[in-house]
């Protein structure tokens, strides 16, 4: 496969025939008042990034700079952020990174599904004359050389090629769920089953989609096309789309691997408080499974210009320090303990508090004496003095939102009615 080399990094001429199209446009009420005010792709996430970056990322990274991404549920925010962060693409060269919102471009209707969301852009689709359209979920956190996905694609002949991974068995239902062949053709394909069968030869896995699709254009048209004349179709790809592919054309499932080491990725669906808590956390191990650090795969956004974290005060009771923690720029920690929490730009501790286990959105501000313990604490929360949070569930229940696992999620709508959006 011809390359060249763009910005130190080998770019396939495939990757450069490919438009990438991110759904975007999802609430994501598991993640409950979370997303009052957001989409979940706008959610933040690692001390820096929300996570629409990781997608995005992984486009650019694979040499992918024409990318479009569908919008509708509360996107000011994800919109804004887009706007900020990734302009740097030159149009000049046909590169960018562009909004494309719900506009009801074919008639009166809203995106109703993931397939309806893209059929309503084929026009602008066409007048890009793509080779490949690459269809991506806009919502998980991960790393993915796309390119890779996009040679096989071609390489087997595919017209639709699914990216997969396994998954535990008891959260299957989640997900689209395939069967393959010793070819990697996948011969059967159920949306979120109730009742997930098992990768033959596991009893305790299941093998998942990704939500990331290959579509050879003139293949995805034609299907998008046909599907929207199905008075009984939910006009989605997990549900419709790719099952009644199956019978008619190839489609093949394509093994998730990392970028870097081609050995297992990672990959998180942070689709809940307690899996997007928990993810986070992750981040403070010694030798974290996800690599923010890592040169080679760097997770772009937008920078805010904010000072240097700084800790103060070295007296006894009120010594300022983090431990086992990522605190990003910005924050100010005042004579209070921080350990195993991560913590956003311009988060204010003030003294006497002990925050352990938590994450703490940007302009978060808490005051003197407060003790807060396995908790997610929103965008512009200021939590009042003397506040105990994640130490009576029962007390917390009264006023805040308590996960399945015990994490307390803290809202500025929970702490006051005369309070700003958190964004």
């Amino acid at each position: 496969m011809s390359t060249n080399q763009t910005s130190g990094r080998f770019v396939s001429r495939l990757t450069q025939k490919t438009l990438a199209v991110i759904l975007a446009g999802g609430r994501g009420s598991r993640l409950h008042q979370l997303t009052n005010w957001r989409a979940k792709p706008a959610v933040h996430f690692g001390g820096k990034f929300r996570i629409i970056d990781f997608p995005l990322s992984n486009c650019v990274n694979s040499g992918i700079r024409r990318i479009r991404v569908l919008t509708q549920y509360k996107s000011h925010s994800l919109d804004r952020h887009i706007q900020r962060g990734w302009g740097f693409l030159g149009g000049e060269l046909g590169e960018f990174v562009e909004l494309l919102p719900a506009q009801q471009r074919l008639d009166e209707s809203w995106y109703v599904g993931t397939a309806d969301a893209v059929l309503q852009n084929l026009d602008i689709i066409r007048r890009h004359n793509p080779e490949y359209v690459l269809i991506l979920a806009g919502d998980h956190i991960y790393k993915m050389d796309y390119g890779t996905m996009i040679a096989a694609h071609v390489e087997r002949g595919a017209d639709i090629t699914v990216g997969c991974i396994e998954v535990p068995l008891e959260i299957a239902s989640s997900f689209g769920v395939m069967d393959i062949d010793k070819d990697n053709r996948v011969i059967r394909f159920t949306e979120k089953p109730a009742n997930p069968e098992p990768t033959p030869g596991k009893t305790d896995k299941a093998l998942a989609s990704m939500g990331i699709y290959v579509f050879s254009t003139k293949v995805l048209f034609s299907e998008l096309l046909k599907d929207q004349k199905n008075p009984d179709s939910e006009h989605d790809f997990g549900k419709n789309i790719i099952p009644a592919m199956i019978k008619t054309h190839r489609v093949n499932a394509f093994p998730f691997r990392d970028p870097i080491s081609g050995g297992d990725g990672y990959w998180r669906d942070v689709g809940t408080v307690d899996a997007l808590w928990e993810a986070n956390l992750e981040l403070t191990a010694v030798i974290p499974e996800l690599d923010l650090y890592d040169a080679e795969w760097p997770i772009w956004t937008h920078q805010e210009q904010v000072a240097p974290a700084k800790f103060v005060f070295d007296d006894e009771g009120r010594r300022g320090y983090a431990v086992d923690s990522l605190i990003a720029g910005g924050c100010i920690v005042s004579g209070s303990v921080v350990k195993h929490s991560l913590l956003f730009p311009r988060v204010r501790v003030h003294s006497y508090c002990d925050i352990e286990d938590s994450v703490l959105f940007p302009s978060v501000e808490v005051g003197r004496n407060c003790k807060i313990r396995k908790a997610l604490i929103d965008r512009r929360c200021k939590i009042p003095e003397g506040t105990v949070i994640g130490y009576d569930e029962e007390a917390d229940r009264k006023r805040f939102f308590v996960s399945p696992k015990g994490v307390v999620l803290v809202t500025p709508e929970m702490l006051s009615e005369d309070h700003p959006h958190a964004l």
